[in-house]
């Protein structure tokens, strides 16, 4: 009898993920292929450059689908690559940067976090940082550091304001090779098992998209779950230092 009962709690008790990962697509609004983003698991967090021909339409698409929606924001970058609209620059009055923002708010539907589009130079001033984490304290949003550089002052400021706060810990797809798309993979597993949660940012091409479709199932197989971005906020607020590993991506 006491063996019947075990077995029947083993079968009737949903399985229990040792690690929790949040996969955030960026870079979403321009291509035409972009919507092939649509295709993927409502767990897979999608950010959306704002003033672009598509992402209006792709965030509200998505969000219907169950969809977390964050604002990909673009910001400068020590390379001086060009940023396309509604970019942040350290010439920017604080009344200019703050309507920047806004503006790439009200393009962009149902946000609920944002993640910063390059940004290796803005992310390191002081001003612009504080001015930006004030102006998602009033619209309750979160913050996700793309860490584009080591010396990014984003968690400085965000911690001032009380603005929750995660930090990139790896990219997937800098290499879109299979062999490159697998080696990441692996790394995310890997980590995963180890840390216990992962912020993973990827992005819309072709191959990194066929290659999550084809290979999602595997986390769970590993005992990982795929969760939306502002569900790992709790945990993440409460270490002093999340951690940052992967080699910084300078954009």
């Amino acid at each position: 009898m006491r063996l019947l009962l075990l077995l029947a709690v083993l079968f009737t008790t949903p399985r229990c993920f040792a690690a929790q990962v949040s996969i955030i697509i960026d870079d979403i609004g321009y291509r035409q292929t972009d919507e092939a983003v649509l295709a993927l698991p409502s767990d897979i967090t999608l950010s959306v450059l704002p003033h672009t021909p598509l992402g209006e339409r792709l965030a509200a698409i998505a969000h219907d689908k169950g969809h977390e929606i964050m604002l990909h924001l673009p910001m400068q970058a020590l390379n001086g690559k060009e940023m396309g609209p509604g970019g942040l620059t350290n010439q920017m009055s604080e009344q200019a940067l703050k309507q920047a923002v806004d503006d790439a708010f009200k393009s962009v539907p149902y946000a609920k976090g944002v993640n910063n589009h390059m940004g290796s130079l803005l992310t390191q001033l002081d001003a612009p940082m504080t001015w930006l984490m004030e102006s998602l304290k009033q619209q309750d949003n979160y913050f996700v550091d793309s860490m584009t550089t080591r010396y990014s002052k984003a968690s400085d400021a965000a911690n001032r304001l009380g603005i929750p706060l995660l930090r990139r810990q790896l990219f997937l797809d800098n290499d879109v090779s299979p062999q490159g798309l697998e080696r990441q993979f692996n790394q995310l597993i890997q980590r995963a098992n180890k840390e216990g949660q992962l912020i993973v940012i990827a992005h819309p091409y072709p191959e990194t998209i066929s290659f999550l479709k084809a290979n999602l199932s595997r986390l769970s197989d590993e005992g990982i779950a795929v969760v939306n971005t502002s569900r790992l906020l709790p945990y993440r607020l409460a270490q002093k230092e999340p951690a940052t590993s992967d080699k910084a991506h300078l954009r």
